[in-house]
């Protein structure tokens, strides 16, 4: 028997809503695969992946049966226990990785936060308080804490909210001079993504990190990835730092962590663990069996040969059919990302209008994303089949066909 609900509809959101965001026209309701359906029944193709998060697409059969499974079995019990999920999940994760403890939590934001406070305990009873200087890139984004969003090097997100959290620098992404002048003995960190989302999907150079990573060696600084958006399976490995061949201290992941269950972890070594002794650090929530299990499920899909290959090849049949429509309509001045994490950036007559292209996409029935005023992102599901990828890129031609003509 169906639940009724009472009716609802997108002019609820101004009424009900804090309005700290301008949600599209439409109301999704139901997904499959890489489609979804909205109120009235009409069907849009998602090359937005929930900002990368749907990562198997949606309803997936194998995380919808992980999570009904779990539902019926045990959903909470605080970390005043331990559950089986959340250590199945933790073995399957350092197994993968470089790492050899994880910390769970629930989304970006908090395991950014939980790699940013183990950096500076550590620099603190190591070297002592003065060692607590967080070095990060501008235009980087690592969450809507306070902390995190102080790290993060965007000021229109941490301005207006008091006095910052102090000893955080930022410097210029892809410059490792500037990182050379910038770090000193005072520093416990540096943080990168390693393809900068947010600040419109922007892979570093290989000769870069593996300058910060020597960088950091020398200044006794820990190298923290923040892989919440170009991870598990995004770049096409597992994690980007695995394509870079250069590994980091402490690592971040969300998003695609969970397909679309909120979880997230901080992936670190175990004489860095030792740090967050008992009582340091803490979450309500986090490694709860539901989420652990959906998670579970999701890397024993991703972590495969066949999905991760499949990433590679799909990337380069998006980027060909981007690259076409930016050179027939001149919108474009780059095609740039990795795996299903691409970012198109505008050419210079049309700076600025990111905006316009998301909706003339939904007007003709897809959904993308944004990294910013001057960068059309894309983040499919990793397993979109070249069929949708077709038809959407199809949409998508027609969607900036209409917006050259109308200019």
């Amino acid at each position: 028997m169906s639940v009724q609900h009472d009716p609802v509809q997108r002019a609820d959101f101004d009424q009900v809503m804090v309005p700290s965001y301008a949600p599209a026209a439409f109301v999704p309701v139901r997904g499959s695969g890489s489609r979804v359906w909205d109120q009235s029944g009409r069907e849009l193709i998602d090359f937005s992946g929930g900002i990368a998060v749907n990562v198997l697409g949606h309803v997936h059969p194998a995380l919808v049966k992980a999570l009904t499974e779990q539902a019926n079995t045990l959903w909470h019990v605080s970390n005043v226990f331990t559950n089986e999920p959340a250590l199945r999940l933790a073995r399957k994760l350092i197994d993968a990785t470089f790492a050899e403890r994880v910390f769970f939590c629930n989304s970006g934001a908090e395991a950014n936060e939980a790699a940013f406070k183990l950096a500076r305990r550590v620099a603190h009873e190591r070297f002592g308080p003065q060692k607590h200087e967080i070095i990060a890139a501008t235009n980087s984004f690592h969450g809507r804490t306070l902390f995190t969003v102080s790290v993060g090097g965007q000021p229109k997100y941490s301005d207006g909210f008091g006095p910052r959290i102090q000893g955080i620098s930022h410097v210029p992404y892809n410059d490792l001079e500037a990182l050379k002048a910038a770090i000193s003995d005072t520093t416990c960190a540096v943080v990168l993504e390693p393809i900068q989302g947010e600040g419109g999907v922007l892979p570093a150079d290989p000769a870069y990190l593996q300058g910060a990573r020597e960088l950091c060696d020398q200044h006794n600084a820990l190298l923290v990835f923040d892989e919440v958006q170009s991870g598990m399976g995004r770049s096409g490995h597992l994690f980007a730092y695995q394509h870079y061949g250069v590994v980091p201290d402490v690592l971040s992941s969300a998003k695609s962590l969970g397909g679309g269950f909120p979880i997230a972890a901080m992936l670190t070594t175990e004489a860095l663990a030792s740090h967050l002794a008992v009582g340091t650090h803490g979450t309500t929530y986090g490694g709860n069996p539901l989420a652990c299990a959906v998670a579970e499920a999701v890397v024993d899909v991703v972590n495969t040969p066949e999905v991760l290959d499949g990433v590679k090849a799909k990337h380069e049949r998006f980027k060909a059919r981007l690259q076409q429509i930016g050179e027939r309509y001149g919108v474009f001045s780059t095609v740039r990302g990795m795996g299903l994490l691409i970012g198109a950036v505008l050419a210079e007559a049309w700076k600025g209008k990111a905006r316009a292209f998301f909706d003339a996409a939904a007007e003709e029935n897809l959904m993308i994303l944004q990294a910013g005023p001057d960068v059309l992102r894309f983040a499919p599901s990793l397993v979109v089949e070249d069929a949708d990828i077709d038809e959407g890129l199809a949409r998508f031609e027609r969607a900036v066909a209409k917006l050259v003509v109308a200019a």
